[in-house]
């Protein structure tokens, strides 16, 4: 039994095998329209064509496309006559292939397979996703994000990082929005995320943003800003630091009052001036207060500013959060904001003792 695997990889090398296994299928296809010429029907050329554009990489499918063609040839020459359903089918089916020979020579600028392709921005969306939330926060704090993009795609400009440095022990977490929105800014949020994530563990909290203004404006992108705010936690004391680049500010929950505090710190939009200044506020999370970090998706809106936004979200906090902070990201971003904006919002919760 084990002779056979070894002998098929001597015959046929594994990064081929795909493609032989749907030479063959096509073959078998093209036996049975030149046997029953008037029976089988040629649309069933799709199945191996569809499955090529599918799993081979752009190396491969240009031929097999060809392979697909002359046998697409070689069944109409055995056709007893050619109705205008018949002359429809041919033309559908070369103009299916044409579409996957387009289709493949877009993707010889990844040089990855259709399925392979979207598997590997699958992966990246979820590690933009894992970014967002630190895992190992004492247990008096809760730390939860959400992340919702224009439209319901995966894909969002607005993304969260968070890490927890050796050397520190503080929690730092950015909220960033791209400019754009839905897939047209998910493919900067992609480099982004990594690169804000590597100078965010890497640098103080104050010299953070200055160093991503940096970076942006070195991408030279026709669309080349982005805003973000910047929170650096110390979660044994709960003393913490806000700033912001162009962002809707933070907003604090003071559990004692009942009361939410907007915090103002100034700062310019990533991506647009050099040698930029954010300014700095401090402040302490005391046992039961709550913080708010959240993106211009969940408080602006074509009939509504920023300012009336933010007092619409608080009030609904007051609700949504009242007695019960688990989960309470997810409603809020449930609750508010454009469903044709990205939206994203991080909570953060230093229960009691």
């Amino acid at each position: 039994m084990t002779a056979w695997p070894a002998r098929l990889s001597e015959v046929v090398p594994r990064r081929n095998r795909t493609l032989t296994w749907l030479l063959a299928l096509t073959l078998a296809i093209t036996a049975l329209l030149l046997i029953w010429p008037g029976t089988a029907p040629l649309t069933g050329l799709i199945v191996p064509l569809l499955l090529g554009s599918l799993l081979l990489g752009p190396r491969q499918l240009p031929w097999f496309v060809v392979a697909v063609m002359l046998a697409l040839m070689l069944a109409i020459a055995r056709q007893p006559s050619l109705s205008p359903r018949t002359v429809l089918a041919i033309t559908i089916l070369y103009l299916l292939c044409f579409i996957v020979l387009v289709t493949s020579f877009r993707r010889s600028q990844l040089g990855v397979a259709g399925v392979l392709g979207e598997s590997m921005l699958v992966d990246l969306r979820d590690r933009i996703l894992s970014q967002g939330t630190a895992t190992d926060l004492p247990g008096g704090w809760l730390l939860e994000s959400a992340l919702r993009s224009a439209g319901g795609t995966p894909f969002a400009g607005d993304f969260v990082v968070s890490t927890r440095p050796r050397r520190t022990g503080r929690l730092e977490l950015v909220v960033v929005d791209v400019s754009g929105k839905g897939e047209q800014a998910g493919t900067r949020a992609l480099q982004l995320s990594g690169a804000f994530g590597g100078l965010l563990g890497a640098l103080p909290p104050g010299d953070f943003l200055a160093a991503a203004n940096d970076y942006l404006l070195r991408q030279n992108w026709d669309e080349g800003f982005a805003t973000a705010v910047h929170l650096s936690l110390d979660p044994t004391t709960g003393e913490f630091e806000v700033r912001n680049a162009g962002h809707p500010p933070a907003a604090q929950l003071e559990a004692g009052s009942g009361r939410w505090t907007v915090h103002q710190a100034e700062g310019p939009i990533l991506g647009l001036i050099e040698d930029a200044d954010f300014t700095v506020v401090a402040g302490v999370l005391r046992p039961g207060d709550a913080l708010l970090l959240y993106t211009d998706g969940m408080v602006e809106t074509r009939a509504r500013d920023v300012e009336l936004g933010i007092d619409r979200m608080l009030g609904q906090a007051d609700q949504l959060l009242r007695g019960e902070f688990e989960g309470g990201a997810d409603r809020l971003v449930d609750a508010l904001g454009s469903h044709n904006d990205d939206r994203a919002l991080v909570l953060v919760h230093r229960r009691r003792a």
